[in-house]
């Protein structure tokens, strides 16, 4: 019953200055809410990367030699680094042991006059119906499926493709500047990625209809028991091919997270000072205006050990109910943040960016709390160092 009466009394102070205490509240939460959207971004943005990595299927893509960025362009998001490579390397690199399977590309991009008002870029992507469909086993259909031989006359839309051309599975499409129609029998899902906006034809077709015989890339699985740095270099020592890693490219996307991961940690870290001092700021002017109050209660008995518990449990019922807060707008406005981040950053990964759990939840509650525990201290030391004789004759002379 005793706790009770404790818990009873601080919360009670704490209303007698109710506009007081709610901004403290509120300063508490920004610093919570700050907390639980970083780290939740941060698990998020690393889960939605590992798989998009994962649904590729290959882990390494080899590209004609050119320049660097447009083979990553290519391999992360369709780029048109438009260089040719020999399909007998295609052959020597599924010999390798360490390689569990590989897929042939070849990429045309044709004037689109249908698409907008002064048109557009159409992008097609010529694929192996053996291969290809098994590596990229994760791309969900809408409707239909894929083709099945290596130079039908078929083809699956992305999703936008399909939305811009207002085609359907069984409608006939014409591909621009070459005069052959095809048929649609798949339409994909949105993925967020460059694949909505792609049209798979198989790859004998591809190359027969631009009369190219070469290939743009060739995708790559490694064996998991595979030594992945060495298959690397093996990969490098090709002639007149350049190699790029997945390994690699998630390691610089990753380092460029990081940095400005610590620049927001940074910021989170002055929010939850600022609202400690808010806290501390609140709870001691608290304490200098009941000093009369603090006197009665000793000299009627009351230890120093129970002043110090009585402002101890205000300071902690603040960070508490900021707390909540705090980790309740972040789970409202998950949604939200989401969708600033992607406005802000246009190619990052598909999948939800904000991901938080009960875990981090329980986290930051926790934080929060030693937060409050830390920043009572010392107005709760104060509170219990004061005198009564003195509290009462420095009001009756006030």
């Amino acid at each position: 019953m005793k706790k009770i009466s404790i818990l009873q009394v601080a919360y009670k102070s704490l209303l007698r200055k109710k506009t007081r205490s709610a901004l403290t509240v509120l300063g508490i939460a920004m610093a919570a809410w700050v907390l639980v959207s970083l780290f939740g971004f941060n698990r998020g943005y690393e889960s939605s990367l590992n798989k998009d990595i994962d649904n590729l299927g290959f882990q390494m893509l080899v590209v004609a030699k050119g320049c660097p960025y447009e083979a990553a362009t290519l391999m992360l998001k369709g780029g048109t680094g438009l260089k040719y490579m020999s399909e007998s390397i295609a052959a020597s690199v599924a010999a390798e042991p360490e390689v569990d399977a590989v897929t042939p590309m070849l990429m045309q991009v044709v004037f689109d006059p249908n698409k907008g008002e002064s048109g557009g870029l159409a992008a097609f992507l010529g694929v192996d119906p053996a291969t290809y469909p098994r590596l990229k086993s994760a791309l969900p259909f809408q409707a239909g499926g894929w083709f099945r031989e290596p130079e039908a006359a078929e083809a699956v839309f992305g999703y936008e493709v399909a939305e811009l051309e207002q085609r359907e599975v069984g409608d006939l499409y014409l591909i621009p500047e070459k005069e052959v129609e095809v048929k649609v029998v798949g339409i994909l899902q949105r993925t967020g990625t460059q694949d909505d906006g792609t049209i798979f034809l198989p790859l004998g077709t591809v190359q027969k209809v631009f009369g190219v015989s070469e290939l743009t890339s060739i995708g790559i699985k490694v064996r998991k028991d595979a030594d992945m740095k060495a298959f690397e270099d093996k990969m490098y020592k090709l002639p007149d091919v350049q190699v790029v890693s997945l390994t690699q490219v998630k390691t610089t996307i990753m380092t460029l997270v990081s940095t400005a991961r610590v620049m927001v940690f940074s910021i989170a870290v002055i929010a939850i000072l600022i609202a400690m001092m808010g806290v501390v700021n609140t709870v001691l002017m608290s304490v200098m205006e009941r000093r009369q109050e603090i006197g009665i209660l000793k000299s009627m008995g009351a230890m120093a050990g129970d002043v110090f518990k009585l402002v101890w449990l205000e300071t902690i019922i603040l960070c508490g109910a900021g707390g909540l807060v705090g980790t309740g707008l972040a789970l409202i406005t998950a949604r939200l943040t989401d969708l600033l981040v992607r406005r802000l950053l246009p190619y990052s990964p598909s999948g939800g960016l904000v991901s938080i759990d009960a875990g981090l939840v329980a986290v930051t509650l926790g934080v929060v709390t030693a937060i409050g525990l830390a920043s009572g201290v010392y107005p709760s030391w104060k509170a219990a160092r004061m005198r009564p004789l003195d509290t009462i004759r420095s009001e009756e002379e006030s």
